[in-house]
């Protein structure tokens, strides 16, 4: 499980089991665990919130997304590193 960033006590992480979806990232306060927010990454840099299981504030959750968002390349970058893949596939 690869933890990528932290950001104000939200850590951003993979699972390492989920290469075969279409990129996304985990968001939650603390230890990740399977109650996290599901993020996918879009094709055009941005980011679509797919579930908030760990029901975190609309408006932290909106602020997070900004930021993975503007780390687009980064998260891209270190997808490809850890799945060994040199293609990603997008959600949207």
């Amino acid at each position: 499980m690869p933890s990528l960033f932290l950001i104000g006590g939200y850590r951003v992480f993979f699972w390492s089991n989920e290469a075969g979806e279409p990129i996304h990232v985990h968001v939650c306060k603390g230890t990740p665990s399977d109650n996290s927010a599901k993020i996918w990454l879009t094709r055009r840099g941005g980011c679509i919130v797919a579930n908030n299981k760990a029901k975190i504030p609309r408006s932290t959750l909106d602020d997070l997304c900004e930021i993975i968002a503007a780390q687009h390349e980064l998260i891209c970058s270190k997808w490809k590193a850890f799945f060994l893949v040199d293609e990603i596939s997008f959600y949207c």
